[in-house]
């Protein structure tokens, strides 16, 4: 429990999901950026959140082989989008894109928390 992943494969697959939200967040497609202003965060400080997927990634990558890097790299993907989840609430903006992207990823990560690390 919490040392390496078992299975490995969900954390990778989590690893390949961030890191291609990351990339698309570089130049943010009209969904992307429909969420920021729904949720009232400034487009111009999407960088930072490059930078958190991409920090996130790498901790997913880097835990496959280093005890507690990988779990402590899902937590903080599941706090992200706890954090992402509270944002849309409070903001009211909770339309097909909070149901399908935020609350979809905020599932998928808890699932690879609880599949590779729990169980």
């Amino acid at each position: 429990m919490f040392a390496t992943p078992d299975p490995i494969w969900p954390v990778l697959l989590l690893a390949v999901v961030i890191g291609g939200d990351a990339l698309m967040s570089i130049r943010p497609p009209a969904f992307i950026r429909d969420c920021y202003a729904g949720v009232g965060f400034p487009l111009e400080w999407g960088w930072a959140l490059v930078y958190i997927k991409a920090l996130a990634t790498a901790g997913l990558i880097v835990g496959v082989w280093h005890d507690g890097v990988g779990v402590a790299a899902t937590a903080g993907v599941v706090a992200y989008f706890v954090a992402g989840s509270i944002a849309h609430m409070r903001a009211g903006f909770v339309g097909v894109t909070f149901w399908i992207n935020c609350l979809g990823m905020l599932a998928l990560s808890l699932g690879v928390l609880a599949w590779s690390f729990v169980w």
